[in-house]
């Protein structure tokens, strides 16, 4: 049984092209707005979007399953996670990047600045002098 709800298509950075259900598409309110101005052609592009087959894989069944959220959709590298974090971002998708954002806390959670630095790989810039200070001046922050 084929579908009768409009497509719109969208376009990647990195060339890929695919199509999404109108209500799929339009939990973006920039593919949205792009829509209903009329600046568009044949395709809407995205432009913050790479990775293609991941991420578009990833939203359209974020828009197909939403509320229906298993801890395991976010379960990917994490050069992939921030991916999807620019999309939403860029797409104006809120739910999707309130979730993403909530997937990237959850992994700091309970862990030490030096064991976030290590999951970021973030440098640790601070003299010891620097970081001594941050903590006196944010204590309430380590009780």
């Amino acid at each position: 049984m084929e579908s009768t709800s409009k497509k719109v298509t969208l376009s990647s950075s990195d060339g890929w092209t695919f199509e999404v259900e109108e209500a799929v598409a339009f939990q973006s309110q920039t593919i949205k707005h792009l829509y209903e101005t009329g600046c568009i052609g044949d395709f809407i592009p995205v432009p913050n979007v790479t990775d293609s087959d991941t991420i578009a894989g990833k939203e359209s069944f974020y828009d197909n399953k939403l509320k229906r959220w298993d801890a395991l959709f976010f379960k990917v590298d994490q050069s992939t996670l921030f991916d999807l974090i620019l999309a939403a971002n860029f797409m104006n998708i809120n739910s999707l990047m309130d979730l993403t954002c909530k997937t990237v806390a959850n992994m700091m959670k309970g862990k030490t600045t030096k064991e976030i630095r290590g999951t970021f790989n973030i440098k640790n810039d601070y003299t010891p002098e620097a970081e001594e200070m941050v903590r006196r001046e944010n204590q309430w922050a380590f009780e």
